[in-house]
């Protein structure tokens, strides 16, 4: 990211941790050097010099900050060069990663040691990992039992405990009342075949854009768009278990909170389904702040958002479809890929038919296979390339990851260029500041023809210019007055 000194500022008042380790603040008036998502009092303005690295802050007189530890931040010394935000575990924890594997584990995930993992975990949040990640399952355990009919065993173990007696101490011991009394204290769901749930999040939110983008891109028999709401078929990897089903998604009425449908068959695996769903749908954008950065662009629709793929390898195939064709093109590609290389599965609506198929499936297939399907040879040898790295973990398409890192393997994909690499980084690795600046329909609404010309105009719009882009091509489906 360039330095640039006000698009450094708006970064640091979000707090938003996708830009730590992307740049250092230097505070004059204290001569302290912190990372973006240090949680003082954010300083003035005019007291703030931005630096590209701690040696560059330390190079020029500053002292490292002893709350928000710059040596923890990604891309920083040797032992910490894929360290990620205590924020980043505590969403791997939500996700349910410690339900399955150790802190050590988790630590190794984020490329740091445990010991550091643990203690910037405690000055976050005040508790260690596994306290954090106990708090989790208890709130899920509840929240099942007041809204779901699924057993309390069942409960428990969706919640991630290893057995019936430890969930009932633990529960009782924390919320003072036996699992099963609070099951018969409240009044029973509606609908027993479906699990229901609430996600919040914070206004305003352009619902209508949200559901179109998705449903003008909507995978034929993998995703639908029934009205107001988005339907998509599930398959996921958790704990070691392979779970398929299916979601629906829409705007609650009476609060700032999104309604989620979602099959019991993924009683099993709800945490890392509603991990998704939060993503997919933005649900932690700040638009207030993005919409500050954005200035006019963002005027007319301030609620828009960001739809983070529910499947990375998903989007990316999208994406590689996508090259060079129509938007309603390459969603027909995407269709006969999924019905032809997909797994049939069993839903309530005659629209969800398959479940996506996983890159292990597609690294075996024959480039004259997919090429079948009306798909040119060279996508075709691009999907299996894609695949192929994916299925191996060379390259792995969620977020979190390093983002350059991520774009350079891709990069070194055949097929894969510029523009497919930045969208990518959109949509799959949840990366804000991506920005396809090749592709057509921001040059036509930005009335340019010269991508580099366009990508230094953008300049003023960092660090969420993928926001930009979001607003861009929203721009272009408005009526004309």
């Amino acid at each position: 990211m360039h330095l640039d000194p006000t698009h450094c500022y708006r970064a640091l008042k979000a707090h938003d941790a996708r830009f730590d380790g992307r740049f250092f603040v230097g505070v004059s008036s204290t001569w302290i050097y912190c990372r973006p998502v240090c949680n003082v009092k954010t300083p003035k303005r005019e007291n703030c010099l931005f630096f590209p690295s701690a040696a560059a802050a330390e190079s020029a007189g500053f002292r490292p900050c002893l709350r928000c530890r710059p040596e923890l931040a990604p891309g920083n010394a040797g032992v910490d060069a894929s360290a990620r935000l205590a924020q980043a575990a505590a969403g791997l924890i939500e996700d349910g990663l410690l339900n399955e594997l150790g802190v050590e584990d988790l630590a190794v995930r984020l490329g740091v040691t445990d010991r550091h993992l643990r203690r910037v975990f405690q000055t976050e949040f005040g508790v260690s990992p596994v306290e954090f990640a106990q708090t989790q399952r208890l709130l899920l355990a509840k929240r099942l039992l007041t809204d779901t009919t699924i057993s309390v065993t069942n409960v428990a173990m969706a919640s991630g405990f290893g057995s019936l007696r430890r969930f009932n101490t633990l529960f009782k011991g924390r919320y003072r009342i036996n699992p099963s009394d609070l099951r018969k204290a409240v009044d029973r769901p509606r609908n027993a075949d479906v699990l229901e749930f609430q996600l919040g999040y914070r206004s305003p939110f352009d619902w209508p854009a949200l559901i179109s983008f998705l449903g003008k891109r909507a995978i034929q028999g993998v995703e639908h768009l029934e009205g107001k709401r988005y339907l998509r078929t599930v398959r996921i990897e958790h704990a070691g278990v392979t779970h398929s089903g299916w979601i629906c998604v829409a705007l609650a009425t009476r609060k700032p909170a999104v309604n989620v449908l979602m099959s019991t068959s993924l009683a099993a695996a709800i945490p890392p389904v509603l991990g998704r769903i939060k993503r997919l749908l933005d649900l932690a954008c700040d638009p207030s702040e993005i919409s500050a950065a954005l200035g006019p662009l963002a005027a007319h629709s301030p609620g828009l958002r960001v739809p983070v793929a529910f499947d990375g390898f998903e989007t990316a195939v999208r994406a590689i479809l996508g090259q060079q064709i129509t938007v309603k093109a390459a969603r027909t590609l995407a269709g006969r890929f999924a019905a032809a290389f997909g797994e049939p599965i069993e839903t309530p609506s005659e629209a969800l038919r398959f479940v996506f198929p996983p890159p292990q499936r597609i690294a075996l297939l024959g480039p004259s296979q997919i090429a079948s399907l009306g798909i040119i040879s060279s996508r075709a040898n691009a999907l299996i390339a894609l695949a192929r790295a994916v299925a191996d973990g060379d390259i792995r398409l969620e977020p979190g990851v390093d983002v350059e890192a991520t774009m350079k393997a891709l990069r070194a994909l055949p097929g894969i260029g510029e523009w497919t690499a930045q969208y990518i980084a959109m949509r799959a690795l949840a990366w804000p500041d991506a920005f396809p600046h090749t592709d057509y329909g921001v040059l036509k609404a930005m009335q340019q023809t010269n991508p580099r010309k366009a990508l230094e105009h953008a300049g003023r719009w960092q660090p969420w210019r993928a926001y930009a882009v979001m607003h861009l091509w929203h721009s272009l489906e408005k009526p004309k007055p």
